[in-house]
């Protein structure tokens, strides 16, 4: 019997990660599944209400599944990553990450910069890149399947805007890609 109360995805530099969380409230089962792997089995817990903590992708981010009783028999299930809701964790990461989702010799290809230190992630593994300065920023160059990228960092000119970041493939500019949380 399946007893999925919660589903969430967290996007991470690896990747998604698909989060499910099983409550049964009469058997007091609770059982935590990361990208289809059950992590965490707990069996007869007379204690309905709790926490189960956990960790997320290659970097082993730390997350913890909040049960809370909102009445009666009514639970709420809160994801929590790196000690922040989900919600305040994917808008603090959009301001440290940079993500583009493109098509690569037909693969769905993954890239994401780690803004705070410059790293390069493809499809879940980090890159060997080399930096340069140029006139108007730097350029941060790596090679997938043979095809020659960079981002390249210039100046808004607005102070709030900071640094703008963008990817290019084969000299060609591509879009970034806004991943939301849910």
């Amino acid at each position: 019997m399946n007893d999925i109360v919660a589903v969430w995805d967290v996007a991470l530099s690896d990747g998604v990660h698909k989060v499910e969380f099983e409550h049964g409230t009469t058997s007091g089962k609770r059982v935590v599944v990361v990208d289809g792997k059950e992590i965490i089995r707990k069996n007869w817990m007379f204690k309905l209400v709790g926490r189960e903590v956990f960790n997320i992708g290659k970097a082993k981010v730390k997350a913890a599944i909040n049960i809370d009783a909102v009445s009666g028999f009514a639970y709420e299930y809160t994801l929590e990553v790196n000690g922040k809701s989900l919600k305040k964790f994917t808008e603090q990461r959009s301001k440290t990450a940079k993500v583009w989702s493109l098509v690569i010799d037909g693969v769905d290809t993954r890239i994401v910069l780690e803004k705070d230190t410059m790293d390069v992630w493809c499809n879940g593994e980090t890159l060997q890149t080399a930096g340069e300065f140029v006139d108007d920023g730097t350029e941060t160059h790596f090679e997938i399947r043979d095809h020659d990228c960079f981002i390249k960092a210039v100046s808004s000119g607005k102070r709030r805007d900071g640094i703008v970041h963008a990817l290019f493939v084969d000299g060609n500019e591509v879009p970034e890609t806004h991943e939301e949380s849910g």
